[in-house]
Order: C-alpha cells, then structure tokens, then sequence
C-alpha cells in the first residue's frame, strides 16, 4: 500500500489535510461529501499538496506535524512544494 498525506483547499479557502492509501477514492468520497465532517460544507476541494508516505504510521505522524503548524507555515509548505 502507498499512503499518501494530503493537504486539500477548500472553496472557503481553508485547508483541511488528510491521510489515505487511496488518494483517488478519498478526492472522490471528498468531492461527494461523504468523506471528512469538515469538507462536507466547504466542497469542492482541491488538494493542493501530496506527499509520499512509506506507511500508515508515517503518514499520520506527517498529517500530525502539518496539522500543528499555523496556516501561514502550512501555506509556505504548498508554495515551497510547488517549486
């Protein structure tokens, strides 16, 4: 399995960031709004940012750290992604 710690914009534009083994299927169950609680009212979504996880543990320990940090650094982090 391939797990996956995302990080999705909403039309609100906030962030809300996620872990998944199945990025296509979690993007889809977001767009539908049976996914996250949170996505449900502020769809549609776009991710903005995916990075690679060896495994489930990483990625919750990855979509942890991100969670922790403010929106400014969070957004730095997509920018720095982008290239």
């Amino acid at each position: 399995m391939n797990w996956v710690c995302y990080i999705l914009r909403c039309a609100d534009n906030t962030l809300y960031t996620g872990v998944t083994n199945d990025l296509e299927k979690r993007l889809a169950a977001h767009s539908a709004g049976l996914a996250a609680k949170y996505t449900r009212s502020r769809g549609p979504v776009m991710p903005v940012l995916v990075e690679s996880c060896c495994d489930r543990s990483s990625a919750l320990k990855r979509e942890l750290a991100i969670k922790g940090l403010t929106r400014e650094e969070k957004l730095a982090l997509i920018r720095s992604a982008r290239g």
